[in-house]
């Protein structure tokens, strides 16, 4: 069975993403704009610091330190672009994680020549980060999570698709704990690697949450780092399905699966799944891959709850360019802050999850494509990375900052339409912004 022709031209009509920076309304929807925008060459994953004025940015041949106490100005606190392991240079390095003093930087993020593994910084002050630690692991690192002196690994090979522990918190970095998809399940093994990549990590209270493409996600007890057990977890996809595939491309690129990223909100009971999946010029599914939420109060039986879908493009292939599927979000205070790669940032309210509701959005088409979305400081601020890195672009990596309230837009009726934020030199730009900048008194009326 072929599931999908791959890395054909969608032929679906929707909405074209090609004008820069335009944000279609409806009558009660709003429009955000950015307060601050610092250039960052190579910019991927951002994460914010335990004291809420520092992102920390990878920036493939390295990482930045940036200062955000005050969001209309981000400041390069220290970049390091010459990264080594062991002797040897760091490359594609498209992840970082941060607690407390202790940011971890992992790569490469794909299988390369270059050396694997992970180095560790106390970042206490973070204008000079020190490095405090190295292990080579001998596969590439696509993405980790530090949670007090716990770093989770994500392994992926031909034959190994494995979570991976280790002890950080000492001289010495040792390896504590593994768990092992293709142990749990031996099926998966007749399943191209790619198809059952263990993508992404994301750890709470005591759970991993593992997103395993078209294995599904998967939640892990890791209570005890040293014994991390299976709970349950969510699939879109089957076995059976996905060993009838001619193609092992037609598996990784389309929908359905496509279990990409994973967290969850303050408490712990509501899951949001990001499937990054392009149009193949298959059989339906066949679009951008979107969020889905779950109910996790009981981690044990999940419950699917709604979802929220991508954007449409006129061009919607990987190859084109113009991507606008699910990427990283943060669930926070019962919103969900996303990015959509060209589709822009977005805050939807989750707390009915049956039935989000799209708060506010903002993209500038032309020059970028968002790569994570972060809260800075609740109620107020979040940050979002964009990266140069999508195929037959030109776009710029960059870190910016945005407010979490929208402004209404439009008339009295909220009917006409606004332009977004096209000219990214106005930092702090937009009636939004400026109420922003007042209520921190930075302007006066």
């Amino acid at each position: 069975m072929k599931r999908r022709a791959v890395l054909q031209t969608s032929g679906v009509a929707g909405l074209s993403l090609s004008i820069p920076g335009v944000v279609g309304t409806v009558r009660g929807q709003a429009t955000i704009e950015p307060l601050g925008r610092l250039p960052i060459t190579g910019a991927a994953e951002a994460v914010v610091g335990d004291d809420g004025e520092t992102a920390y940015v990878s920036a493939t041949f390295g990482f930045a330190t940036v200062d955000v106490s005050d969001p209309a100005e981000p400041t390069l606190l220290a970049v390091d672009r010459d990264i080594q392991l062991e002797g040897e240079t760091m490359t594609e390095i498209l992840d970082v994680s941060v607690d407390g003093d202790l940011l971890v930087v992992a790569g490469p993020a794909n299988q390369r020549s270059s050396v694997a593994g992970f180095r560790c910084y106390d970042v206490s002050d973070p204008e000079n980060p020190e490095p405090v630690g190295e292990h080579r692991t001998g596969y590439h690192v696509h993405n980790c999570y530090l949670e007090d002196e716990s770093l989770y690994v994500v392994e992926n090979g031909e034959e190994r698709n494995r979570l991976v522990i280790f002890d950080v918190g000492g001289d010495d970095i040792s390896q504590i704990g593994a768990w092992s998809l293709l142990d749990h399940e031996p099926g998966w093994r007749d399943v191209h690697w790619l198809a059952r990549y263990i993508h992404d990590v994301y750890v709470q209270d005591g759970i991993a949450y593992l997103p395993c493409w078209n294995a599904g996600t998967y939640l892990l007890d890791v209570s005890e780092p040293t014994e991390p057990a299976s709970i349950s977890h969510v699939r879109d996809t089957t076995l059976e399905a996905e060993r009838a595939i001619d193609d092992w491309r037609d598996a990784v690129y389309g929908l359905p699966g496509n279990d990409h990223y994973a967290a969850v909100n303050d408490g712990g009971d509501l899951m949001a799944v990001g499937r990054e999946a392009w149009a193949t010029g298959g059989a339906e599914p066949d679009r951008p891959g979107g969020i889905d939420l779950y109910d996790v109060s009981d981690s044990a039986a999940p419950v699917h709850r709604g979802s929220i879908d991508a954007p449409r493009a006129d061009d919607e292939s990987k190859p084109g360019g113009m991507w606008t599927t699910s990427h990283n979000f943060e669930l926070r205070d019962g919103r969900l802050y996303s990015s959509w790669y060209r589709a822009g940032v977005k805050i939807h309210d989750v707390s009915d999850p049956a039935a989000p509701e799209l708060l506010a959005e903002w993209r500038n088409t032309e020059e970028t494509g968002f790569w994570t979305a972060r809260v800075l400081e609740p109620g107020e601020t979040f940050i979002a990375s964009s990266t140069e890195g999508i195929p037959n672009t030109s776009l710029e990596g960059a870190l910016y900052t945005f407010p979490t309230e929208p402004a209404p837009v439009g008339g009295a009726d909220g009917n006409d339409p606004i332009p977004g934020f096209t000219g990214v030199a106005g930092l702090a730009g937009g009636a939004v912004a400026l109420e922003w900048l007042r209520r921190r008194g930075n302007v006066q009326d």
